[in-house]
């Protein structure tokens, strides 16, 4: 009887075991889900246009109640596609469902982000203008940009602001068509405005605001300053997109096209229409982004980036570091540890792009995927570029969201 006892107390054991281990892959299971799915855990109404440009509205947010107001434009990096920030988009859709509307940029995608900077922003500034055209009323507008896709969203939003200023300097100075008036219409008046829109946010996540030619900028060339001339000399194997992120390109006798980008110059105003924005904000990994380094994604000398020993880990957004984010060093002491002429000429137009840029005010938010599993893959899994490869960096998609400013 005493057996029999034990025999039956094993198998209610075991099926107890059973239940728990059940009930955990079901969790599990539930948590993915929505990473698999194409709505992310949340039911969007996707508007396509002819040229394939999706527009992404809450399924339920009642429209006929309230316009949502605020356009957010989501743009890809180098070899990428609008589908990269889809889940971010869900997100976003889900805190903010009756105020925003969110368009993942179609028009640079897979090879097309080797046609250059200035190529894929002028595409982009029309895809703008477009939705803007299908949306009227839209009051508002905010760009978040992934690796190279922040720097196309740069030269995009100088080409808008600079639309914007001209067509007010030739309102303000009338229609006429003589030599004078044409004169005044070419005169620079701020509209304070992207495409008709008030400038709200720009957030950047591991882009390389100072190009890759700098030293130690690309982690996986691992800090040879040979094999860094290497790709200087070979940057031509990405296109003009390359020149311009190695700082190679010189058309006309101009300096490189990220060197025109952090001041206005006469027919692109990237300064003030990237000064017009309320709020800017670079996300960079400080560990495991082999593709982006540190300091040119969160817009510092190295010398000024912040010990990693001293960033503690936030608890509500596990992935990202908060403490001491600034260690001021003078600037003339980073170009005296310059030797030759390559690194010379390289720190110099780092120098001349941290000192335009830094003129304005930045929010760093330093990431760190140590310790996970997905951290050989911080470049995109900072993005959640694909939710079930990249699910770690779910976390600084939702402080992207938190903290945007409606």
């Amino acid at each position: 009887m005493e057996s029999h006892n034990n025999l039956h107390q094993m198998k209610a054991a075991d099926e107890v075991t059973k239940k728990k281990k059940s009930s955990r892959r079901s969790l599990i299971v539930n948590k993915l889900s929505c990473f698999r799915s194409s709505d992310h855990g949340y039911p969007t109404l996707d508007e396509i246009d002819g040229n394939g440009n999706v527009d992404m509205k809450s399924a339920s947010a009642d429209t006929n109640l309230h316009t949502p107001t605020h356009l957010i434009v989501m743009v890809n990096g180098l070899i990428g596609s609008a589908h990269n920030w889809r889940y971010a988009a869900k997100q976003f859709l889900k805190t903010h469902p009756q105020d925003l509307i969110v368009h993942c940029s179609e028009r640079n995608s897979s090879l097309l982000t080797f046609n250059g900077v200035d190529v894929m922003g002028n595409r982009l500034a029309n895809e703008v203008t477009s939705v803007i055209k299908r949306h009227p009323g839209l009051q508002k507008i905010s760009f978040i940009g992934h690796s190279l896709g922040g720097l196309v969203a740069r030269y995009a939003i100088a080409k808008l602001y600079t639309q914007d200023s001209t067509k007010l300097a030739c309102q303000e100075n009338g229609d006429s068509t003589t030599d004078a008036s044409n004169k005044q219409c070419s005169e620079h008046i701020s509209s304070g405005r992207i495409a008709g829109l008030v400038p709200i946010n720009f957030i950047t996540v591991a882009t390389p605001h100072l190009g890759t030619g700098g030293h130690r900028q690309v982690p996986m060339f691992g800090g040879s300053n040979t094999v860094e001339k290497v790709a200087h000399h070979i940057s031509w194997v990405l296109g003009r997109t390359g020149r311009h992120l190695f700082l190679t390109d010189k058309a006309q006798g101009q300096p490189p096209l990220l060197l025109q980008m952090v001041k206005d110059c006469e027919d692109l105003k990237f300064f003030s229409a990237l000064q017009s924005f309320k709020r800017h904000v670079v996300y960079a990994n400080a560990h495991f982004d082999h593709i982006v380094g540190w300091s040119t994604s969160s817009i510092r000398h190295r010398n000024e980036l912040p010990q990693r020993k001293h960033l503690l880990r936030s608890g509500k957004y596990p992935h990202i570091l908060k403490g001491e984010t600034t260690n001021t060093i003078k600037q003339e002491g980073s170009m005296k540890s310059q030797v030759n002429s390559f690194k010379t000429a390289r720190a110099s137009m780092e120098e001349a792009m941290i000192r335009g840029l830094t003129k304005i005010s930045w929010e760093r938010i330093d990431v760190s995927f140590k310790g996970s599993k997905q951290r050989y893959f911080a470049h995109n899994t900072i993005q959640v570029n694909t939710p079930w490869m990249n699910s770690d960096g779910a976390d600084i998609i939702q402080h992207i969201v938190d903290n945007f400013r409606l």
